[in-house]
């Protein structure tokens, strides 16, 4: 503040010499009041700096972690592809195998069929056989069918298997990640707070 006028008895003299020391006083004042304020903004723009890295860090490692679950995800996909590819061909195999060896059992049958009209007197013995040859291979047909039943159930036993495990893994993963987001959410809050920042006005 300037000085304040005296009366009208002193001169300028004495006028110079009082106001100037009070005038360097206000300018000093406000000189330590623009540095300390310069040295808290420094102090604020470090703190906000680091926790703008922190925040960065967190980031990347999250990114970093789905990248992960997606590699895995590929590769039980990858590999939920190759066995099914591999149960679909010993299937196609396996009924390619029934398939011939219906054909020779048919093939069986037609030649009894014709012992049985040349030969008259072994009607009862070749009718026998024939009931034999189909009864086992209704028994192989039933046996296959049974596999081959049972086979599909633990395809969907292993898929339905596979699918829950992923499911739990992303589910585990997912409650991991918002259990770390928070811990470092409050660490940051708290840091905040130490310095006196509300974290609301951020």
């Amino acid at each position: 503040m300037p000085p304040k006028k005296k009366g009208k008895g002193g001169s300028k003299k004495e006028k110079t010499k009082k106001s100037t020391p009070e005038k360097d006083d206000g300018l000093t004042e406000k000189y330590r009041r623009s540095v300390l304020d310069v040295s808290v903004l420094k102090e604020h723009l470090a703190l906000r700096s680091g926790v703008a890295r922190q925040a960065t860090a967190v980031r990347d490692e999250l990114k970093s972690q789905v990248r992960d679950l997606e590699q895995l995800l590929s590769q039980e996909r990858s590999d939920m592809q190759d066995i099914t590819a591999d149960l679909n061909r010993q299937y196609k195999s396996m009924e390619t195998d029934l398939q011939s060896k219906a054909d020779r059992l048919e093939a069986s049958v037609d030649l009894l069929e014709k012992q049985l009209a040349e030969c008259q007197v072994e009607l009862k013995s070749e009718k026998e056989l024939r009931e034999n040859t189909e009864a086992e291979k209704d028994a192989i047909i039933s046996d296959l069918q049974s596999k081959l039943n049972s086979m599909e159930r633990e395809c969907e036993k292993i898929l339905h298997g596979c699918l829950d495990s992923l499911l739990s893994h992303l589910a585990d993963t997912r409650m991991q990640w918002e259990e770390q987001s928070t811990v470092i959410h409050q660490d940051v809050k708290d840091m905040l707070r130490e310095f006196g920042i509300n974290p609301l006005h951020i």
